[in-house]
């Protein structure tokens, strides 16, 4: 049965419940039941005016009203704010139809997509989706970090893309590659990135403990480890939770996938820390390549012995690389953490 409290349903079925939440009188918040990719699931509780503000910000950011494609599951913030901006716009959603040639087609006028960084590298390796991609007004590319090589890859191919942070928390992208939507405020407190404005959740339905610990004095609390660069752009570079502690080593497991993906014979890259008897925890790499697919099991010795690049500061080259043929994701399109840790831990010795 679909349903807002949690979103649930098909695209079409949230479509619905969408318009009539828009025009009700005093609806009761929508939720967003998170995946828990880095911690415990979470319940977020989202207003009908934060969403609002969220839409309205980023259509005047991107210049104006769009058709918006929908590419992304509909129960997810990313996928819900697809239907909704539609819903603000008084636009019908294009529902995804097997390839991005054959969607475009239904595209009348101004075209956007949001997708996540796996989505975009996977379809810059096929032409024609490529060239489909560049007929869109904009890209919206978010959910995860954006190698700079795979976007200048999309843009070189005439694709315009935007970066976007935000989360369930915001109702989304509420920076856009690296400038607060109009009405939002971003500060760093100890490195962590802290945001505020008129698009933040109500809190985590029937968790007040955990929403007090969320919100500071009017500004979440994000996890994410960030800093403004200056022209006062926000930089992600990483998160708080996404570092691998090994031999007393702090490494950044994010910064060290992207620097994997510089290579050009590998096309994704996901780094995590595996427990270990002698490191405490050991930096594993588990890479897709372009030449030729490798097998789970093909890896490094246990010194890091690889053809990887070796110019690493202390502690960060990986000491296994597994090659796969994919990254397994989950249904948000986000890698699967979890499926990827059992993996490495079957084949560990």
């Amino acid at each position: 049965m679909s349903s807002l409290r949690p979103v649930r349903g098909t695209a079409r079925e949230i479509l619905a419940l969408l318009r009539e939440w828009e025009t009700a009188a005093d609806p009761e918040p929508l939720v967003i039941a998170t995946s828990g990719s880095t911690g415990a699931p979470k319940r977020v509780a989202l207003s009908r005016a934060a969403m609002r503000a969220s839409a309205l910000a980023t259509i005047d950011r991107l210049g104006g009203p769009g058709h918006w494609v929908l590419n992304l599951p509909p129960t997810y913030v990313a996928g819900v704010q697809v239907l909704f901006r539609s819903v603000v716009c008084g636009t019908s959603p294009v529902l995804f139809e097997e390839s991005f040639m054959r969607t475009a087609e239904q595209l009348h006028g101004r075209g956007f997509v949001s997708l996540v960084p796996t989505q975009l590298v996977r379809l810059l390796d096929d032409p024609d989706e490529t060239a489909a991609l560049a007929a869109y007004t904009t890209v919206l590319v978010g959910g995860g970090p954006l190698d700079p090589m795979v976007r200048a890859r999309a843009e070189a191919a005439g694709v315009s893309v935007v970066q976007t942070y935000g989360m369930s928390e915001t109702c989304g992208g509420c920076v856009y590659d690296g400038v607060p939507l109009a009405g939002v405020d971003v500060r760093i407190d100890d490195g962590h990135v802290l945001l505020r404005g008129p698009m933040l959740f109500d809190g985590y339905e029937g968790e007040p403990e955990r929403t007090a610990a969320a919100l500071r004095d009017g500004w979440l609390v994000t996890n994410d480890l960030g800093r403004l660069d200056g022209s006062g752009r926000l930089r992600i570079d990483g998160r708080a939770d996404d570092v691998v502690i090994t031999g007393g080593v702090k490494v950044p497991a994010g910064v060290v996938a992207r620097r994997l993906e510089q290579d050009p014979d590998i096309a994704e890259a996901f780094v995590l820390g595996v427990p270990d008897r002698e490191w405490g925890q050991r930096v594993v790499a588990v890479v897709v390549r372009r030449d030729r697919p490798l097998d789970a099991a093909e890896v490094t010795s246990r010194r890091g012995e690889s053809d990887l690049s070796t110019d690493w500061p202390p502690g960060w080259k990986p000491k296994q690389v597994i090659g796969v043929d994919r990254l397994p994701l989950l249904a948000n399109g986000k890698v699967d953490r979890q499926a990827l840790l059992a993996m490495v831990l079957e084949g560990s010795p």
